[in-house]
């Protein structure tokens, strides 16, 4: 099953060092890096917010695992945002892609 990850970052440059990782380990086939986002969310009991970068990742369902942890060995965040999302049907040529390029 092919996936689509979302992660946020505390900055751009977390976010390239993440992708950049990613890739080179071929847990991947791209990383969007999304422009700055405001995040409001319960942290610690209370209502908090950051500016973040929103990483958009394709892969596959298999490579899940290893990616969590990848994530969560180059975030500066105690508990990383990782949700992975179904990819229910799209281009094949671009699916195509995203199994050749984490190969």
């Amino acid at each position: 099953m092919y996936t689509v990850i979302l992660v946020t970052v505390a900055s751009k440059m977390e976010g390239k060092r993440i992708a950049q990782e990613l890739l080179k380990k071929k847990l991947v086939a791209c990383v969007n890096i999304a422009g700055e986002v405001e995040s409001l969310f319960w942290w610690k009991g209370k209502i908090d917010r950051a500016k973040e970068y929103l990483l958009v990742i394709k892969s596959k369902r298999p490579k899940l695992q290893k990616i969590i942890q990848a994530v969560r060995s180059l975030h500066s965040y105690e508990v990383p945002e990782i949700i992975c999302l179904p990819i229910i049907a799209g281009y094949k040529p671009y699916l195509n892609w995203i199994n050749e390029s984490i190969r």
